[in-house]
């Protein structure tokens, strides 16, 4: 039973990472190549917003990333920009020769079985399990814990966006992702009121901590591109997760049911 729910929750993430990837084509990449001819540039004060940036800009921090972290950018809102130091990097594919669209597609599945497992072991943990009827709550909780509420604090940031210390951001990140799942089950699960008062704290003690901000926000990137992208970013990670959830319910209630 063990093995056909780890099974099934693999087959649900790379249904959902495959999809996630499409998504990300249509509405995010595009936002990113465009903030990344601003990377490089000086913010100026007399600078219209509007107004397009020269040719010439340094290379994509985004073109110089690892296999790993290509992986902690799936699994994290935070940019993998600020990941790396200042340098040049020799041109071509993102990891073995691969294209962006390659790589952001082996991310999206890796990124996909791993959250499906998530919420495979969450759901065998509480005994709770994913069904087609509940499969869109349980993917809805899942951008809740993951995406969401750390958002509130850390939003989806572009290339060329100031940001704080790297590490100091996972930190609060981890963090606020453990304090909001354990809030969502005491108020989603839990009849007591006290259960539902202390989920109600643990969603919000992240945010009262406060996550680590930058010095300096001044940025070449104008601020409209900076909210576009961070709702298209939250728009296709809902997408993402609802049908995480659709996909294991739908997976469950055909296959492992009646084994």
């Amino acid at each position: 039973m063990v093995i056909k729910t780890i099974l099934a929750a693999l087959v649900a993430g790379l249904i959902a990472g495959v999809f996630m990837t499409a998504a990300q084509e249509l509405r995010v990449t595009p936002l990113i190549l465009h903030a990344e001819e601003y990377e490089g540039k000086e913010p100026a004060a007399g600078q219209p917003a509007t107004e397009q940036p020269a040719t010439e800009q340094q290379h994509s921090h985004l073109k110089q990333q690892s296999p790993v972290d290509y992986v902690l950018s799936a699994l994290s809102p935070i940019t993998p920009a600020y990941a790396h130091e200042e340098g040049e990097h020799e041109e071509g594919g993102i990891m073995f020769g691969m294209s962006r669209f390659s790589g952001t597609l082996l991310a999206n599945l890796v990124a996909g079985s791993g959250f499906g497992l998530l919420l495979a072991g969450v759901s065998l943990v509480i005994g709770y399990p994913i069904t087609l009827r509940n499969g869109a709550l349980w993917g809805a909780c899942g951008w809740l814990a993951v995406h969401l509420l750390p958002a509130l604090g850390l939003p989806p940031e572009l290339p060329g966006f100031p940001a704080a210390d790297l590490q100091d951001r996972q930190i609060w990140w981890v963090a606020t992702i453990l304090f909001s799942g354990a809030g969502l089950y005491l108020i989603v699960l839990r009849g007591e009121f006290v259960a539902k008062a202390a989920g109600l704290l643990l969603l919000i003690a992240p945010h009262l901590y406060g996550a680590p901000q930058p010095v300096d926000i001044s940025s070449a990137v104008p601020a409209v591109l900076g909210a576009e992208f961070a709702v298209a970013a939250l728009a296709t990670t809902l997408a993402f997760w609802i049908v995480l959830g659709v996909v294991s319910g739908f997976i469950n209630d055909r296959f492992l049911k009646s084994a």
